[in-house]
């Protein structure tokens, strides 16, 4: 069974990521649609520190294993494998925006199925009062 945890997006985010998903023709355009339209949509003011947001800095772990990794949550044009920043159309990007801390779910890899628990956000642009991001 899939673990699918509700998620929060600003209304900025959304407004932004539906005009990406109206231009693009990229693979994970229809995966972040499917994410977004079972979102719930706050103001960026309003939206919770412990929340992913784009260009959220995000620490998680594979309740598995316990291995940590850090990633940034960013628009497919920003996304750089070398320094962790990964594309919000990717499974991983996608399946982040959105969670709070201590929230799970389950990462389908070519290898099998992993379940993922955000375990923080070290910097989110809207806790940072930068609300141009």
């Amino acid at each position: 069974m899939f673990i699918t945890p509700n998620i929060v997006v600003t209304s900025e985010d959304l407004a932004r990521l539906n005009a990406l998903i109206t231009r693009s023709a990229t693979p994970g355009v229809e995966r972040l649609d499917e994410e977004l339209s079972r979102a719930q949509v706050v103001s960026p003011r309003e939206i919770g520190s412990d929340v992913i947001t784009m260009n959220s800095d995000v620490t998680f772990e594979d309740s598995t294993t316990g291995a940590q990794r850090n990633v940034r949550v960013v628009y497919p044009e920003d996304a750089d494998a070398a320094r962790g920043w990964v594309s919000v159309l990717s499974p991983l990007g996608s399946a982040l925006l959105g969670l709070r801390v201590g929230q799970e779910f389950d990462w389908l890899l070519p290898h099998g199925k992993r379940r993922v628990r955000v375990v923080g956000v070290p910097y989110q642009p809207e806790a940072s009062g930068d609300f141009a991001l």
